[in-house]
């Protein structure tokens, strides 16, 4: 009788830990993943960043953090933060940036040429930022997030979407298109080519790359960076992150 008892609690635990995907995270790129954090886990992406914007300007961001929780296989809640450090002309600044509190839902599984489809949403709140990078307004922003499986080791993804800045009424649109490649159970890299397309100015164009590795199905880190491709970008960035699971 002991013995049914055992097999009856643990082979349904061990069933379920075999069913369970390692960490799949948001971070290092810039194309977020159409993946949902499992039901009823707690997980949180750290990064920490330095980009040089040109000669005169350059950011710190020590830490970004992207906190998640799984509510269900199609949906999970989003929270971020990020304690930026700017420096401009000699002038240095730092504080919170406005806190964003968001979800993403899965809309499509993958079959055939219809890729895995997830939708992002998140909302700016201006009066959870310090004093000098609080916004006028409530700032939204969306992306629609897709991915191909091309082969065993190779996938495609990109993003659409668009983001307000809190002080005027005209989007940014965004694109991202990255190729992850699998070089191990545990390594993983990725080439990136993302822009912005401000409604009233230039768009702005990068690339970046970087790779992955799982410490265990819980817990990755991560190394990135990029530069700019068109004048009005940034010159170059550098990241580094840890992201895990509870």
């Amino acid at each position: 009788m002991i013995k049914l008892i055992l097999i009856l609690v643990i082979f349904p635990i061990a069933i379920a830990a075999q069913e369970m995907t390692p960490i799949q995270t948001d971070r290092p790129d810039q194309t977020e993943t159409p993946a949902i954090v499992p039901k009823g886990m707690f997980q949180m992406e750290n990064g920490f960043s330095y980009e040089q914007v040109n000669a005169k300007a350059s950011s710190l961001v020590t830490p970004s953090s992207l906190i998640k929780f799984g509510v269900n296989d199609h949906f999970e809640f989003r929270l971020i933060l990020e304690f930026v450090s700017e420096k401009e002309f000699g002038i240095k600044t730092s504080g919170l940036s406005p806190v964003l509190v968001g979800f993403k839902t899965r809309l499509a599984e993958e079959k055939g040429i219809i890729p895995l489809t997830s939708f992002i949403a998140h909302l700016s709140v201006p009066d959870l930022a310090s004093t000098e990078f609080k916004t006028d307004y409530y700032a939204p922003e969306f992306r629609f997030t897709m991915q191909h499986t091309l082969t065993d080791k190779v996938s495609l993804g990109y993003n659409l979407g668009a983001e307000w800045n809190g002080e005027t009424p005209e989007p940014t649109f965004i694109y991202t298109l990255t190729t992850g490649i699998s070089l191990s159970q545990k390594t993983g890299c990725y080439i990136e080519l993302y822009g912005f397309a401000p409604q009233k100015d230039k768009s702005d164009h990068r690339c970046d790359a970087g790779f992955t590795h799982l410490l265990s199905d819980d817990m990755m880190v991560d190394v990135s960076g990029g530069v700019g491709l068109t004048e009005n970008a940034p010159d170059y960035y550098a990241a580094l992150g840890f992201s895990f699971r509870l």
